[in-house]
């Protein structure tokens, strides 16, 4: 399903009644863009700084937002980018107001997680973090539910939500948000190893490694880090690939079509003429996934 940008303005629109009222939300998923929850003093939504144990004996940095309410609630892992200078937090407080759990990471090496960094930690972590919010001990504390967890990544983020959707059958599905394919990254560096190394150059700030470690681990690994070797195991996943008018458009483009050549019927695009960060597309962001997360399959509550 690809949705164009007055699809977008049109979907706003009719929500605009809903997000204007301050009462208790209207069953549309879009009034958690800008309608607060009704307040639970006994569980009211909170910030909860956790620390997730991974790979290696690390504990690695994240936040959750915790949902007001009591029971387990539907749960989202979100994982930044390279570096992560965008975290989406906007997106995971509108998730949090629509009755999500969100547990964001910092990978290992990032923004202050010990250890080092390397794009395979990057995998490692996730898995982690989802085993975190499997875990029964941190279902009462945090509000997750193990049996309904959705990944959401954007760039790098989006790369991990494809491999971890890939590995991870018991996650009901993912969202990729201008994800870029570091296999992509492998064969540049395989080609042209200084190139690569520039192209990292600005983006490894707060990371335990260089861009040329970097390059050189995307190209030992081209092959099985790229998005097409996930493809058979991706398709008929639940996915929702959302991309814009970035320097990665192609890597969404790419995935799309082979998913597609599968005839996945399960597979849902949206593309928004924007920049990387989709900084002049935020509501219109928060929009398709708040609409795709309330037509997915298992997440409504029981």
């Amino acid at each position: 399903m690809r949705l164009s940008a007055l699809l977008l303005i049109a979907a706003l629109t009719a929500a605009g009644p809903a997000l204007a009222q301050s009462s208790p939300p209207s069953p549309s998923p879009l009034a958690a863009i800008a309608t607060d929850p009704v307040p639970d003093p006994k569980n009211p939504a909170r910030l909860e700084v956790v620390h997730v144990p991974t790979a290696g004996g690390l504990k690695v940095n994240g936040v959750v937002f915790v949902p007001s309410g009591a029971g387990a609630h539907p749960t989202v892992v979100l994982f930044h980018g390279l570096p992560g200078n965008e975290k989406n937090y906007d997106l995971a407080q509108t998730l949090r107001r629509a009755g999500w759990a969100v547990l964001s990471i910092n990978y290992r090496g990032s923004w202050g997680s010990p250890g080092a960094y390397s794009f395979a930690g990057d995998l490692v972590d996730a898995k982690a973090a989802l085993a975190f919010v499997r875990d029964p001990a941190n279902a009462a504390p945090y509000g997750f539910d193990a049996k309904r967890i959705v990944v959401i990544g954007h760039s790098l983020g989006g790369w991990v939500t494809a491999h971890t959707v890939a590995d991870d059958p018991g996650v009901l599905g993912g969202v990729m948000i201008s994800a870029g394919d570091i296999g992509m990254l492998g064969v540049l560096a395989k080609i042209n190893r200084s190139q690569a190394v520039a192209s990292l150059a600005d983006m490894h700030e707060t990371l335990t490694t260089s861009p040329e470690d970097m390059a050189a681990e995307a190209a030992a690994h081209a092959s099985e880090f790229g998005f097409a070797s996930l493809v058979p195991a991706l398709a008929h996943r639940r996915l929702l690939v959302l991309y814009s008018n970035d320097f990665v458009k192609s890597h969404s483009e790419g995935l799309i079509r082979q998913l597609r050549a599968t005839g996945d019927a399960t597979l849902d695009t949206g593309y928004a003429d924007t920049d990387h960060s989709w900084d002049d597309h935020r509501i219109a962001l928060q929009t398709l996934i708040l609409g795709w997360l309330a037509k997915l399959p298992g997440a409504s509550q029981p």
